[in-house]
C-alpha cells in the first residue's frame, strides 16, 4: 500500500458480494440496503483511494486529548466537512501526529467500518486492515460481513430489525439523522427494482479512474456512462458497444496502471 492510500482499487465481484451474502446469510437486496445508506454504494474515490470519514471525537478519545485543536481532534463529533479528499487531509494532519490512532479514528471503504474495529473486521492491526481497504471492494464488503458477525449484527440484519440493526451499526444516536428509517427505505427501494449490476458498475468506478465522467456508480447504465465509455472507447480505439459486459470491463481494466485483467464477474 501507498502513502497516499492509492491500492489496486478493484471493484466489487459477482464472487465476492455472494461470499459476503453467504457468511452473514443475507441476500444482495440487505447487502445495497447497508452500502446505499453508507457510501451510496461505491467504495473509492475517482483517485482509487478508500472512501474515508475521520471522526475528531475518537482521534480525541484515542489520544486522550492530547492533539485537541477543534479540527482533527476534538471531545465533540462533527467537523467533517466535505466527502472525499479533504478527510484525507485531516486524516493526514492526524497521522502526522499519531499514525495508529488516526488509522483508527477513520471509517473505511464500502461499508464504513472504523478503524478501531480492525480485530472485528478479521485483521491483526489496522495497517493490513487499510491495506485491505485499499485493495478492493470485495475485501471491503468481506471486512464489513466479519463485522457484522463479530458484533452480532447479522441478526437484525436478517430479520429486517432496521432499529436494531441501526442501534449497533451506527451507534446509540441513529435516530437523529434517521437511520434506521433510511435502511428500510433503501430496503424497500431495493426489493421493488434491480440491484446494481455488476459490470456497469465496475465500468463507471473504472471509467472514473482513467478521468471520464460516467456520473454516479450506481450499477445503471444511463446516458453519462454510455457517453463516457464511447469517449474512452473512441479516445483507445476500440469498437463502440452500446452494451456493458465483462469484455468491455476487460477493456477498462487493460488500461488502468498496473493492472491486471482480473474481471469482475457477472450472473
Amino acid at each position: 500500500m501507498s502513502a497516499a492510500f492509492e491500492g489496486a482499487a478493484r471493484a466489487l465481484s459477482t464472487e465476492g458480494l455472494a461470499g459476503t451474502g453467504n457468511a452473514i446469510g443475507v441476500g444482495a437486496e440487505e447487502i445495497w440496503t447497508v452500502l446505499s445508506v453508507e457510501t451510496s454504494g461505491c467504495g473509492f474515490l475517482a483517485d482509487r483511494r478508500p472512501q474515508i470519514l475521520f471522526e475528531r471525537h475518537v482521534f480525541h478519545r484515542l489520544t486522550q486529548g492530547q492533539f485537541d485543536d477543534g479540527a482533527i481532534s476534538d471531545p465533540t463529533p462533527g467537523g467533517y466537512g466535505a466527502r472525499g479528499a479533504l478527510q484525507y487531509q485531516r486524516l493526514q494532519l492526524a497521522i502526522a501526529k499519531d499514525r495508529p490512532a488516526a488509522l483508527q479514528s477513520a471509517s473505511w471503504g464500502i461499508g464504513q467500518i472504523m478503524g478501531y474495529n480492525y480485530r472485528a473486521a478479521g485483521f491483526s492491526d489496522v495497517e493490513s486492515m487499510v491495506a485491505a481497504m485499499s485493495d478492493s471492494e470485495d475485501a471491503q464488503l468481506a471486512a464489513m460481513g466479519s463485522f457484522l458477525l463479530a458484533t452480532h449484527l447479522a441478526a437484525p440484519l436478517r430479520a429486517h430489525d432496521w432499529q436494531a440493526f441501526a442501534r449497533g451499526y451506527n451507534g446509540p444516536n441513529y435516530a437523529s439523522n434517521q437511520y434506521d428509517q433510511k435502511l428500510n427505505a433503501a430496503y424497500q427501494r431495493l426489493t421493488t427494482s434491480q440491484t446494481p449490476d455488476l459490470n456497469v458498475r465496475a465500468a463507471q468506478l473504472y471509467l472514473g479512474y482513467l478521468g471520464f465522467a460516467p456520473g454516479p456508480v450506481d450499477g445503471v447504465a444511463g446516458p453519462r456512462t454510455l457517453s463516457a465509455l464511447n469517449q474512452f472507447q473512441t479516445q483507445y480505439g476500440l469498437p463502440q458497444t452500446a452494451a456493458i459486459d465483462a469484455a468491455v470491463v476487460s477493456q477498462l481494466l487493460a488500461k488502468l496502471p498496473g493492472a491486471a485483467v482480473d474481471v469482475p464477474s457477472s450472473s
